[in-house]
């Protein structure tokens, strides 16, 4: 793990807490050092004492950061199918049940078909991942998400070889999304990535966060996190998942093109036209009077693993 030059000594997590926090995800089995590679094996092996270790310092974990308070990540969040404030998720998901769940896995694939999410994902390895959140509102935090790689899932699931993107879709239900009887956007919301992108290690399928089961604000029971992008591509409670040879039209692409883009990489020298890129508001932490924001990082900080997926493009054009 390579820290931060920047990084003090204050921002480091308490050192109680984060053995506390490995000790339990160790017990849990959710610690390890990577995935399987040829997609998800049930037959794989706990992780020996060694692993769990190598996975403290695997490089897409925020060590030298503090994790962002639980009671912040699940109460200040966009999830416009319930709400369009930020604390509207938290108060009116409550009675959304998640279970049982599908998803449908259709398009250029060996075996498309509706999958039960526990069968979908069993044997998947699990493990935790503590990443930066950035969202296009300039806003920020770092949360410890646990669940598994997409491009172990991905090869599981078999993609044929002229499909070139893979898009996600979410639950499109009014009665139990309550907002979605609002035309705030095209429902179902929709997201997608470049294959290449979905097969980055960092490309993060997540069914918990705290080592607790996803909070229904959160996008219960499965989600996309994508950290080296603003948050609206990291969609939430995902039923279908689509491979194509077309880029997909995602939602706020759809709704302003000007505005979002496919790609939504973080670029402090990309400005959103109603938001500055070049620093960010780190919800929950203590800002002093003198540096009241944090300078934001392009590809929020994880351009040594991703930056590559980009090389000749111009990012101000595909932004």
């Amino acid at each position: 793990m390579k820290f931060r030059p920047d990084c003090h000594q204050n921002e480091v997590t308490d050192e109680q807490i984060a053995c506390h926090r490995r000790s339990f995800l160790k017990n849990a089995g959710l610690l390890a050092t990577g995935g399987v590679l040829a997609g998800c094996d049930s037959r794989a092996q706990p992780a020996s004492d060694k692993a769990a270790k190598g996975a403290e310092c695997a490089p897409y974990n925020v060590l030298c950061e503090d994790i962002t308070a639980e009671k912040y990540a699940t109460s200040y969040n966009n999830f416009y199918e319930f709400s369009l404030t930020k604390d509207g998720p938290s108060r009116l998901a409550g009675d959304f049940n998640p279970h049982p769940w599908t998803v449908r896995v259709e398009g250029l694939v060996e075996s498309p078909a509706v999958y039960d999410l526990e069968k979908l994902i069993a044997g998947c390895h699990q493990e935790e991942r503590i990443y930066r959140f950035r969202c296009v509102e300039a806003w920020s935090m770092v949360i410890p998400w646990n669940g598994f790689a997409l491009h172990h899932l991905i090869k599981k699931l078999r993609p044929l070889s002229a499909a070139r993107f893979v898009e996600f879709e979410t639950l499109y239900d009014p009665k139990r999304m309550p907002n979605q009887n609002r035309q705030v956007i095209p429902w179902p919301y929709r997201e997608g990535l470049r294959m290449d992108e979905a097969m980055n290690e960092l490309a993060f399928m997540a069914t918990g966060m705290y080592g607790k089961p996803l909070p229904n604000q959160n996008g219960a029971p499965i989600r996309l996190v994508v950290p080296w992008k603003y948050g609206f591509k990291s969609i939430k409670s995902i039923v279908a998942i689509r491979f194509t040879d077309k880029q997909p039209l995602n939602s706020w692409h759809q709704i302003a093109p000007q505005e979002y883009g496919f790609y939504a990489n973080v670029n402090p020298e990309v400005d959103h036209p109603r938001w500055s890129q070049a620093s960010e508001r780190r919800i929950g932490a203590k800002a002093s009077l003198f540096n009241p924001r944090i300078k934001t990082l392009p590809f929020n900080g994880y351009g040594e693993y991703v930056a590559h997926l980009y090389k000749g493009m111009d990012l101000r054009k595909f932004f």
